[in-house]
């Protein structure tokens, strides 16, 4: 049994700083940032270092999925001699280095090594910053801390019990490509994971309800996805879902809504996912087992006295994405120590005591084929808002690839001329992102930014081609 594993057992009473629940990159960064500022933390997870993201979602996911994307690419460049397809040996191969082969003894060490004590077992909160692991209680001086994410939602389907249907978890880690996959669910999770199996040579089927994929972004974006996801082989159930499965045969039959019959070898649900709260505890503190907790931009926990419990990332439902859940951690770990400390702590907008991006400037990318990056609105909100769209045609992505298709959308307070939100979709366009993110959180005036001039020839010259369009 690896390192990372081993079983810690008669784990004495003990107090600390600081109780960290959750052991992912949220929790981590928690406790980090704790132990930085000079206080003591633990950190307590049941299954792996490392986390979700580790293990199951960002880094495995997108591993499956860059191969494909890169052998696209590549067929868009006339002179580059590539293959038909991508080889799934090798991709589960290289998938696997990223996550140590499910092994979290790095991790471990890697808290270690930051002065984090760990302590492996299962969590539940018993009173006033008290938490108890598997029998032995942990103490908090100052706070104990809740980051212990998300899990798969998973729709009520008549018949669904009766068959082995794959979350995120089985579709990142699996390593042997099913002769049919269907997929139900169009957003983030769902269109990845077509398009990744559907390169690794599985014949894909994406069902959804709506029109069009990633329906939480504009339509140009869900438009674009859908041709990409068809280039790729991947059949597009529209207006539909799933009201029946039955396992027949070794196969799984699924019935859709609105009358017809699918047949595939494998179910992946990709239905969307849920605050992990379920086994906390909550309801000895007065709250609600399996709802998400309630914080303010500082990480204090809604409708809990003495202001002690604290909870960042996936687990409060606010920004569900890794980048802003490890944010959120840092501000919580700097609160934290400074109450500690007992200096006043100022959570207004913008300070280093509060998630205000959380509310105005989150930024994600969607690494499907073609790529969606966003950060901020994707539609105008209030009759001062103006929305500036562009085909995302400039020489930069001419060089990217031949017949380069792309499209941007650039929402800006016409009032006060500044950028509120930018969306990409287009190959490569998630290294344009964090120019964007800068633009909306410093809320860079378009004369000013008018000033930053792109790279020539880069993708990057839509800047420039946004601003003129406004009318600069």
């Amino acid at each position: 049994m690896a390192g990372g594993w081993c079983a810690l057992v008669n784990m004495a009473d003990e107090t600390f700083d600081v109780v960290v629940i959750g052991g992912g990159p949220v929790g981590e960064n928690a406790a980090a940032r704790a132990v930085q500022n000079g206080l003591t933390a633990v950190l307590v997870e049941h299954e792996r270092y490392g986390g979700e993201c580790s293990y199951w979602a960002c880094m495995p996911s997108k591993a499956l999925l860059r191969p494909g994307n890169l052998l696209a690419a590549a067929k868009r460049i006339p002179g580059v001699p590539v293959g038909a397809r991508v080889d799934p040996a090798a991709v589960f191969a290289r998938r696997d280095s990223f996550t140590s082969g499910w092994d979290d003894i790095s991790q471990v060490e890697w808290a270690h090594g930051a002065g984090i004590r760990t302590v492996r077992g299962s969590a539940r909160i018993t009173g006033d910053r008290e938490v108890t692991v598997d029998g032995s209680v942990l103490r908090a001086r100052h706070a104990v801390v809740v980051c212990t994410g998300s899990v798969a939602k998973i729709p009520a389907i008549d018949g669904l019990a009766d068959i082995d249907a794959w979350t995120s978890r089985d579709a990142t880690s699996a390593s042997e490509v099913p002769g049919r996959l269907a997929v139900l669910g169009a957003g983030v999770v769902g269109v990845e994971m077509a398009q990744a199996w559907a390169t690794l040579g599985a014949r894909v089927d994406l069902i959804m309800t709506g029109p069009r994929p990633l329906p939480m972004f504009p339509d140009f974006v869900g438009d674009a996805v859908a041709d990409g996801l068809r280039d790729t082989g991947v059949m597009l159930h529209t207006g539909s879902g799933v009201d029946g499965v039955a396992a027949k045969d070794g196969t799984v039959h699924l019935t859709l809504r609105g009358g017809g019959e699918l047949v595939t070898d494998r179910l992946l649900l990709a239905t969307g996912r849920r605050p992990a709260t379920d086994d906390l505890g909550l309801d000895s503190i007065g709250l609600r087992n399996g709802k998400p907790l309630t914080v303010d931009d500082s990480g204090v926990v809604s409708g809990v006295e003495g202001g002690w419990l604290f909870a960042a990332g996936d687990v409060t439902g606010r920004a569900p994405l890794t980048h802003q859940g490890k944010y959120a951690a840092r501000v919580v770990g700097d609160v934290i120590a400074a109450k500690a400390r007992g200096e006043s702590v100022d959570a207004g907008p913008w300070t280093r005591y509060a998630a205000t991006a959380d509310n105005h400037a989150v930024p994600q990318v969607v690494f499907t084929d073609p790529e969606v990056a966003s950060v901020g609105l994707t539609e105008p909100r209030f009759g001062t808002h103006r929305s500036v769209e562009l085909d995302l045609a400039v020489a930069g992505s001419a060089l990217h690839a031949d017949g380069y298709r792309g499209r941007v959308r650039m929402i800006v307070d016409a009032e006060r001329e500044v950028v509120l939100g930018v969306t990409f979709v287009g190959q490569d366009v998630g290294e344009l992102l964090h120019a964007a993110t800068i633009a909306v959180t410093a809320e860079v005036p378009l004369r000013r930014l008018w000033h930053a001039v792109p790279a020539y020839p880069t993708i990057s010259e839509i800047w420039l081609r946004l601003l003129e369009e406004y009318g600069l």
